[in-house]
């Protein structure tokens, strides 16, 4: 059976951490041989499941020479089918000693700078517009392979849990929640999404309307300030960053992504996974997502008003949120479901040790 070391360098967690959570686990799950290297102390390694074997190298830095060393010993020993590295600094410290067997492939998760990609064997990227860019940058085009994310749904949470999480955040039980999830960070745009709720109507399909905002980051701050400013501080909720944002997503009626720059959208996934209709910016990932009118809306980038005003209109007609969330989810089940991804990367390890190096 085809054994695969999985590698990634990140202390704290997003959305490409996540993800390596998710098929990792999901590999153990089928009974697949699979090991990880991580940093010591770390959020991904907290989240593996108890049963996969972790080894924990610093990865202090792209350039760590004793990290690198230890990386190439774990190959010697350990002699993996494959190793899969994720994002810069993995895969910058991950180098396969020669003579030995072991596959490199390297997970791309956004438009990074790829001048310390290249000595990987095989290259995956999430998005199509992510294998292009790399074609594009001179990687050899049969060595590139597209296999998006998938997400998982845990069991729905009961409605006195729901109700309590509210209570907790100041939440009304009855009301119309318009959510964000994500990293604040400038890119992820979430200064528009306060904005744009800041000319959404107070009060909505007869319930008092409110924001509220799952994740953490260096913006947080000045965004409570802008809400404060804006005179919608009451009306706005900050769940701080949560490991299973899922009963977050239950309480939402509509879900935004307001991102400036977003490679594919783990969270319009999540958002459709949970039954949520869907705005999101014209962003690379949601382009490649959404069917616009008929999955979801789209806006410009960096538009609130236009935020505002699809919010609005997913609900001015009768049925209409409710059937593209439907949509999104038939979508998810299709082509971005966990049996198909985990599918995907055993036979893409599987032709790659055919056909070599």
């Amino acid at each position: 059976m085809i054994t695969s070391m999985h590698v990634i360098g990140s202390r704290y967690s997003g959305g490409a951490e996540m993800f390596f959570i998710r098929l990792v686990n999901a590999l153990y799950g089928k009974g697949y041989p699979v090991s990880t290297i991580t940093r010591p102390g770390s959020m991904v390694s907290a989240e593996l499941a108890s049963g996969i074997e972790q080894t924990h190298v610093g990865m202090y830095n792209v350039r760590d020479p004793f990290s690198r060393a230890r990386i190439s010993r774990i190959i010697r020993e350990k002699k993996p089918d494959v190793i899969q590295t994720y994002m810069g600094r993995a895969t910058r410290l991950s180098k396969v000693p020669r003579g030995r067997h072991t596959i490199h492939v390297s997970r791309l998760g956004g438009f990074y700078k790829l001048d310390g990609y290249s000595h990987a064997h095989a290259w995956v990227g999430n998005t199509r517009s992510i294998c292009d860019y790399l074609i594009e940058n001179s990687f050899p085009a049969d060595r590139v392979f597209l296999i998006p994310n998938f997400v998982e749904t845990g069991p729905p949470a009961d409605p006195e849990s729901l109700r309590r999480a509210k209570a907790l955040l100041g939440i009304p039980v009855e009301v119309f929640l318009i959510l964000g999830v994500g990293r604040m960070l400038e890119k992820k745009g979430f200064r528009y999404l306060i904005e744009a709720f800041r000319r959404f109507p107070e009060s909505f399909q007869g319930k008092p309307a409110h924001l509220l905002i799952v994740g953490s980051g260096p913006e947080e701050g000045k965004l409570q300030s802008l809400a404060s400013q804006l005179k919608i501080d009451e009306r706005v909720h900050w769940a701080g960053w949560q490991t299973d944002p899922g009963p977050y997503y239950e309480m939402a009626d509509v879900f935004v992504c307001p991102s400036l720059h977003e490679p594919l959208g783990n969270v319009i996934l999540e958002a459709w996974s949970h039954g949520l209709p869907v705005v999101s910016t014209t962003t690379h990932g949601a382009l490649e997502l959404i069917d616009e009118g008929v999955n979801g809306l789209l806006v410009p980038c960096g538009d609130s008003s236009a935020i505002a005003d699809k919010v609005r209109d997913l609900f001015f007609r009768d049925k209409t949120a409710e059937n593209m969330a439907r949509e999104g989810r038939a979508v998810l089940g299709e082509k971005y479901s966990k049996d198909a991804i985990v599918s995907s990367y055993m036979d893409l390890y599987s032709h790659l040790l055919t056909v070599g190096k």
